[in-house]
């Protein structure tokens, strides 16, 4: 089968870039295809997902699932983002990640990070995620397709979606979620001025250098940064910019 024409593409622009970036850092689940190991076919599953702090999309899988055996055949995997929303279902956006998936071992330097951001994500997973059938991984990126509705598919690259962080700013990220968590009012103050939103409830799940994720029940919603985190004390500037500005500086 041979790639699709060059006109059928978009030229990539930072709008449909953002839109990818917010697809795939918000998404709660995704449909996994892997390839079945006894007949080679395409084999699809639905997953619960989160997010790196680079943006790579991690999992917590079963031993005992058959897209588990698949991974551990043949790395290779694609995953499907987006929700669709009322009326026909191909007018909504969606993005497809193509890559290969790497099982995190407990001594991994990246797995007490990927395992916190998944469960302040999905806080039901507590209850098994360290069971011993259940593992963590991570998926590398290596290409990407972003369909934003009609006549607008844009192919993108592994930096397009994914940016690396720097350790420093990587372990600042529990310390820093804890002092809004216990802040008075922060996270209310966040959703009111940002999102426009005075339900009660609201907290920030996730962070990066390039933003954050405030969750309220399944609700996800990303705040972007007028600029990236470059050290961890430029988050406590960004925050109060934020906050001062009513979100004028930011992006969702």
């Amino acid at each position: 089968m041979t790639n699709p024409p060059d006109d059928v593409l978009r030229s990539l622009d930072d709008d449909a870039r953002l839109m990818a970036q917010i697809l795939l850092r918000t998404a709660r689940h995704a449909s996994l295809a892997t390839v079945e190991p006894e007949t080679g076919y395409p084999m699809a599953s639905r997953v619960a997902v989160a997010t790196d702090a680079d943006g790579a999309p991690t999992l917590l899988v079963s031993s005992l699932a058959p897209h588990t055996a698949a991974l551990a055949n043949d790395s290779r995997c694609s995953l499907l983002f987006g929700e669709p929303g009322k009326g026909d279902p191909l007018a909504h956006p969606r993005l497809t990640v193509s890559g290969r998936a790497e099982l995190l071992a407990s001594g991994d330097p990246r797995h007490a990070r990927v395992r916190r951001r998944f469960l302040s994500r999905h806080r039901k997973s507590t209850t098994y995620a360290d069971f011993g059938d259940f593992s963590f991984v991570a998926i590398a990126i290596e290409r990407a397709r972003l369909n934003g509705g009609f006549a607008r598919a844009y192919a993108l690259s592994p930096d397009d979606l994914c940016a690396s962080v720097e350790e420093a700013l990587a372990e600042a990220e529990a310390d820093i979620i804890d002092r809004l968590s216990t802040a008075p009012d922060v996270a209310a103050n966040l959703a009111s001025r940002l999102l426009r939103s005075d339900e009660l409830g609201w907290r920030v799940a996730t962070l990066d250098p390039t933003g954050f994720e405030m969750m309220l029940g399944d609700r996800i919603e990303r705040i972007v940064f007028s600029r990236p985190a470059r050290t961890p004390d430029d988050y406590d500037m960004l925050f109060k910019q934020l906050l001062d500005s009513g979100g004028e500086e930011a992006s969702e």
